[in-house]
């Protein structure tokens, strides 16, 4: 079965390059508009602006940082003057700082946490709250990681916030189901992308990282994409609460029993 978004409007965090540019085109080839976000990246944006457009789809690219409260809120009046409602919501805009716990400065805590926790609490209130108006119910997509379980050191604030994500996952979940609207999260586990450089460039650590994976392979945005569709489409409607972790098999073996 096709899985399609015709006639939905998607918002996507966090989508100039890797993950979240393969969730906004997946969307786009399956018929929704979207509006796409950017923090410093305006190249990667516009690069996936034009994928959208390629597919025949809407595409509005917004500068924002998700942790400042006021720009979301800016974010969100561009994104419903430009399409009057919002039927899905991915949170993907993240970030880590390594540092250990006794060494790891306050700023950079708090940084990470408003990117990756306090950004998804902004966006997710504002896109309920036009969803429960509209009347229509709708979807929210948090992309945490599979590191809101298994934690490693030096990095605290990551860890952290992607556990908390993992609760107001479970929490939106409860609270707005009797509004038609579901919460879902996605864990992906190693992806090739421009936020691990070292994976692209250095095929012995690939192969090494590979090889500690059930399906022997690391992830592409694209196993992402397939997720985000599958949670925001019409075929998920029955599906609320959850973490879908998309690790290869990974997590069968971390920690190791």
């Amino acid at each position: 079965m096709e899985l399609r978004l015709d006639g939905k409007v998607a918002l996507v965090t966090g989508a100039s390059s890797g993950i979240g540019q393969g969730i906004a085109e997946r969307f786009a080839a399956s018929g929704a508009g979207v509006t796409l976000t950017y923090h410093g990246n305006k190249p990667g944006a516009e690069a996936t602006a034009a994928r959208i457009r390629a597919h025949g789809q809407r595409a509005e690219i917004v500068q924002v940082d998700v942790g400042a409260e006021a720009e979301v809120d800016r974010l969100f009046a561009h994104h419903l003057a430009a399409f009057g409602q919002i039927d899905i919501l991915v949170n993907n805009a993240g970030m880590g700082i390594d540092g250990a716990v006794h060494e790891l400065a306050t700023a950079d805590w708090d940084r990470v946490l408003r990117t990756n926790l306090y950004g998804p609490f902004f966006c997710s209130r504002l896109a309920a709250q036009a969803m429960i108006e509209r009347g229509t119910g709708g979807r929210i997509v948090n992309i945490s990681s599979v590191h809101e379980e298994a934690c490693w050191a030096n990095a605290a604030a990551y860890c952290a916030s992607k556990a908390g994500l993992r609760n107001l996952t479970r929490t939106q979940a409860i609270e707005l189901g009797p509004h038609g609207i579901t919460v879902n999260g996605i864990a992906p586990g190693m992806i090739v992308t421009d936020m691990n450089p070292r994976a692209q460039t250095d095929p012995a650590y690939l192969a090494e990282a590979a090889a500690q994976i059930v399906l022997r392979r690391a992830g592409l945005p694209a196993d992402v994409a397939a997720m985000a569709l599958f949670l925001a489409s019409g075929a998920a409607s029955y599906c609320t609460g959850t973490t879908h972790y998309v690790d290869g098999g990974w997590m069968l073996t971390w920690p190791a029993v």
